[in-house]
């Protein structure tokens, strides 16, 4: 219209990667811990890396700051020069890796370079902010989504730890009564727990009578409920037709770090002070 021409340009581009989970309580649990490792571990290197980058010198001073991490609420974001990567949750069930770009000829691909005086030749050059450079631009970012997915698989995920701790300290009912869970630093959880992991019921188990003696402040009708507290939060499993139990494998690993976080870590910072 009116001998009018429009040139379609890119200004800003962003790609995004989702994995949906069907609980968004194991998102929540999950996503906590990957913001915490994001924020400690990411470095500038592994941030050009993501974006297909070697940092040098050069490049750092040609992109000036090397490595910018913000926590907007839920979401973490790295920048390097004109492009971040970003991690958050949507609506509480999808986890969702970002990458956005406000100069496209930071990536850079092979293709045909033209030039005014000499024949075009194919060689790696700055990506063109044409339209046309959107499915190369795709395939560019969704690289960048997948090696920062890489990276934070590799991230120790201690999200399970976190639900069997909520498991243990939470209140849980069974039948017609509610067991409210551990406080591990109860002294009376602590004994029990103690008694009841005591090398000697490792190959016949325990039953009601051996913990008699060992927690004689506890009356037989208080410790059958104790014992079956133990057994609603998974610590013990009884024996088929027997009234003999034993620990399960949760139980262990429990009553090992109490003893480590207590014995090793606690007691001897209060002795200190």
């Amino acid at each position: 219209m009116f001998g009018q021409s429009y040139r379609w340009s890119i200004m800003q581009a962003e790609y995004s990667t989702d994995l949906v989970f069907k609980s968004g309580q194991i998102l929540s649990a999950l996503y906590q811990q990957l913001a915490r490792e994001a924020v400690l571990s990411v470095k500038a290197e592994h941030l050009a890396t993501f974006l297909g980058k070697k940092l040098t010198p050069q490049v750092a001073a040609e992109i000036g700051s090397p490595l910018g991490t913000r926590i907007e609420g839920p979401c973490v974001k790295h920048k390097l020069g004109s492009c971040s990567v970003k991690l958050y949750d949507k609506f509480a069930r999808i986890l969702r890796i970002e990458t956005t770009t406000n100069d496209v000829s930071f990536f850079k691909q092979h293709r045909w370079v033209e030039y005014r005086h000499r024949p075009a030749t194919r060689e790696v050059a700055p990506l063109k902010k044409s339209i046309y450079s959107l499915i190369d631009l795709r395939e560019i970012l969704l690289g960048c989504n997948h090696r920062f997915l890489e990276f934070l698989s590799s991230l120790d995920d201690h999200s399970r730890g976190l639900r069997r701790l909520e498991r243990l300290t939470e209140a849980k009912p069974d039948g017609d009564r509610s067991f409210k869970g551990l406080n591990f630093f109860d002294h009376h959880n602590q004994a029990l727990l103690r008694a009841v992991q005591r090398p000697e019921f490792n190959l016949h188990g325990l039953a009601r009578c051996d913990l008699l003696r060992l927690l004689p402040e506890l009356s037989p009708s208080r410790l059958s409920r104790q014992l079956r507290r133990l057994r609603v939060l998974g610590l013990l499993k009884r024996a088929t037709n027997t009234y003999r139990y034993y620990l399960t494998r949760s139980a262990r690993l429990v009553i090992a770090a109490l003893e480590r976080l207590t014995t090793f870590a606690i007691v001897p910072a209060l002795a200190r002070a």
